[in-house]
């Protein structure tokens, strides 16, 4: 075995740049740089970061270079991705005898930052910002949202303790860090087993309590996160949206929506049930964004997965504040890889206008909505599935919950009925 100096190089800059890596002979044997490891962790909060398992393969984060332990003689299989704007690296070698340096480039096929369109994951979990720096670079995101939530961790001792990775590191309206021109931010996920979960980013403090139900009481509101956020300056951003739980489906987050409270939806992977949803919610009069994100939580699920592109006005400096505010204006497409997209036909009388995409392999992108009108002749049909769910929402609450401050159950009732004569009113 050879000890080999690998480097990847942007094609542009001829500088080393961050990739995401694969070395294989002809049996599939993975080969992994020094410091990385033929096997991994996959399971969730597992040593995140740094590696990939993806459909079956063995791939390694670099910050461009690396020594690289490999024989001569045989035929090496060299894989480079980088994102959707750079065509893949993959090339096959054999080293001769004594070689101990390869080099390669990796090369930009389309420049979304020209367009004035900068890439964003909405959340991961458990990796450290310097794990999350590093894959981002490699996986060409210009900002990475790395939010803090609390979690059960069973312990040696034979209890199980809370603990809730990167609070510590909570940056807020600043990032916690900045290298490759790119931004990784440290916030929180606060979330309820049944009414729901919301990503709360760039609030310049975090917002308490992280969790509230389950094991204990239900005296707490999603509403009033989202409003706390707002009141940090944050936006809200709303998890797992209209998820099957054993709750009621849409819970309190479908009431924060509808009363205003969220400024973009989540998209983690392609559903057609969760697309049909929001276009209800979409045809009701709610015009909320989109924003993509990977939920990266362990070494399976790539940092960018699904994404958001954000586009800047002209002349507008990139910084985390400007890609915030790009997606609360709701200037805004999602994507797990596809960068056109087509346009639906234009809405007569009330409704939306977006653009979408649906491709072989699960290919999807979809921008957000504009053009929202709402007139009297809008379908009641959408209207009454919402109405339905609110109600389910507002049942659970007075069944189920579990409160011990009456004043916090009449409050949630009564932001149950605001949002029910908010449908009403356009019935």
């Amino acid at each position: 075995m050879l000890t080999v100096h690998l480097r990847i190089n942007d094609a542009a800059t001829a500088k080393p740049t961050p990739v995401r890596l694969r070395i294989t002979d002809a049996a599939g044997t993975f080969f992994p740089p020094l410091g990385r490891f033929a096997e991994f962790a996959t399971d969730r909060n597992e040593d995140v970061g740094g590696h990939l398992l993806l459909n079956g393969e063995h791939w390694c984060y670099i910050d461009g270079s690396c020594e690289v332990p490999l024989p001569s003689g045989v035929p090496l299989r060299i894989q480079a991705t980088k994102g959707p704007e750079y065509t893949p690296l993959d090339e096959t070698i054999t080293l001769g005898a004594g070689q101990i340096s390869m080099r390669f480039a990796i090369e930009r096929w389309i420049d979304m930052r020209a367009k004035r369109w900068y890439s964003g994951d909405s959340r991961c979990h458990f990796l450290s910002p310097h794990e999350a720096l590093l894959e981002a670079a490699a996986e060409a995101l210009d900002v990475v949202n790395l939010l803090a939530v609390e979690q059960s961790i069973a312990s040696n001792d034979g209890k199980t303790y809370r603990t809730a990775p990167n609070l510590t590191a909570f940056s807020g309206q600043t990032v916690a860090m900045d290298a490759y021109d790119r931004r990784i931010a440290v916030n929180t996920l606060n979330a309820h087993p049944v009414l729901g979960k919301v990503g709360l980013l760039y609030s310049h403090r975090p917002v308490f309590p992280l969790t509230f139900g389950g094991d204990e009481t239900d005296d707490w509101s999603i509403c009033d996160w989202c409003d706390q956020c707002h009141r940090k300056g944050g936006l809200t951003v709303w998890v797992d949206a209209f998820r099957e739980t054993a709750g009621p489906i849409g819970g309190e987050t479908l009431v924060a929506a509808i009363l205003g409270k969220l400024d973009a939806i989540e998209i983690t992977s392609f559903s057609q049930p969760l697309m049909e949803w929001i276009y209800r919610l979409w045809n009701a009069g709610f015009p909320i964004p989109l924003l993509g994100g990977s939920g990266k939580d362990r070494n399976t699920i790539p940092l960018g997965a699904m994404r958001t592109y954000a586009q800047l006005s002209p002349r507008e400096p990139f910084t985390f504040k400007s890609w915030i505010e790009a997606v609360r204006a709701g200037r805004t497409f999602v994507t797990n890889g596809p960068l056109r997209v087509e346009e639906f036909e234009p809405v007569t009388g009330s409704g939306w206008r977006a653009s979408r995409f649906i491709g072989p392999g699960g290919a999807f992108a979809h921008t957000s909505p504009e053009g929202v009108r709402v007139e009297e002749t809008h379908s009641p049909e959408v209207d009454a599935s919402l109405v339905r769910a609110v109600e389910s929402t507002r049942g659970w609450i007075e069944t189920l919950g579990r409160f011990e401050q009456p004043k916090r159950k009449q409050n949630l009732l009564d932001r149950c009925r605001e949002a029910l004569a908010r449908l009403g009113a356009t019935l």
